[in-house]
């Protein structure tokens, strides 16, 4: 991963510096994040996640989901096996591995682009990295399993580390926070360096600040203008925001369905404001938008060359009121 380090922290959302130039190497594929914001479908294999618990009942329609998210312009297919809502309670590791390794597997097969596994127990990564996983996301950044670090740095894969306050159960319980942007850059910070003496090598590390994970309206937004405080700790930034409920609030509106318009907005502001990343429900609309704030971001010159895949392109009739 080529990143310019020891950048000075900004001052502000708007001084961000030079942008970062992330590549993270999986074993199926390279995530090539310089020109181009990468897009992390989200494909729960639960009953009872907040936006889709329940959609992908079966190892079926599971792997059909995935193989549209890659038909779609996923760059990853995140797979998790344990609802990690607000107010969610644990599964046993067994339930959740009995959950996901079937469809990761079978995903192995069908897609070429890389997978990850959304887990923060060391024997659910274990076996999803043996049924062909490519990337651990923890949304514990490596706290809940003390095994975990020393898993991801012998396979040598990728982790993404998440803040998160308290634990899914009781985070959402009035978190307070003195300064949210320090206090959760400070304690990424810390995550990182605890990663990289553990053995992982810091150029397979992306950071995540851990939307709506014990987080208010409030602290919500102000890290979303801050990503540029993140950007400053040389790893790339994954942002997830997709459906969730404080995007219901500053619309206006009820259920998770009717928060697409907000999943969008929130997407183009997090890849405006410096992530490299974002983890969604709606690949198709989310890789249109992202690719428009791609654009606006980054002059011309610095753009990666236009692809041929039917995600990034418009379709034949595009042009039709173009004028």
């Amino acid at each position: 991963m080529r990143t310019k380090r020891n950048r000075p922290e900004p001052s502000s959302p708007d001084d961000l510096g030079p942008v970062p130039e992330p590549v993270l190497a999986t074993r199926h594929g390279t995530v090539d994040m310089r020109f181009r914001t990468a897009v992390m479908g989200i494909l729960n294999v639960t009953p009872d996640s907040f936006s889709d618990g329940g959609r992908y009942a079966d190892v079926e329609s599971a792997v059909a989901g995935g193989v549209e998210m890659a038909r779609q312009g996923a760059s990853i297919v995140d797979v998790g096996g344990e609802s990690t809502r607000p107010g969610a309670a644990p599964v046993s590791a067994a339930e959740e591995l009995e959950r996901v390794a079937p469809v990761i597997r079978e995903l192995r097969r069908r897609i070429d682009v890389p997978i990850s596994i959304d887990t923060y127990k060391e024997e659910v990564a274990r076996g999803a990295l043996a049924a062909g996983a490519d990337m651990v996301n923890d949304v514990s950044a490596l706290r809940f399993d003390p095994a975990m670090a020393g898993l991801v740095a012998r396979e040598g894969v990728p982790v993404v580390l998440m803040h998160m306050k308290g634990r899914p159960r009781t985070m959402q319980i009035a978190p307070r926070y003195r300064d949210v942007v320090g206090e959760v850059t400070a304690f990424l910070r810390e995550r990182v360096a605890f990663a990289v003496g553990s053995g992982i090598a810091a150029e397979r590390i992306v950071v995540d600040p851990g939307i709506g994970f014990g987080k208010d309206l409030d602290h919500n937004l102000a890290l979303l203008r801050s990503l540029g405080a993140l950007a400053s700790l040389g790893q790339p930034v994954l942002v997830g925001l997709s459906r969730k409920a404080f995007l219901g609030r500053l619309q206006d509106t009820t259920g998770t369905e009717s928060r697409l318009a907000g999943s969008l907005a929130g997407a183009a502001a997090a890849v405006l404001a410096g992530a490299h990343m974002v983890r969604v429900h709606d690949v198709l609309e989310t890789c249109r938008a992202v690719r428009v704030a791609d654009a606006i971001r980054r002059p011309r010159e610095t753009r990666q060359p236009e692809s041929n895949s039917s995600a990034a392109a418009p379709p034949a009739d595009s042009m039709e009121g173009s004028q």
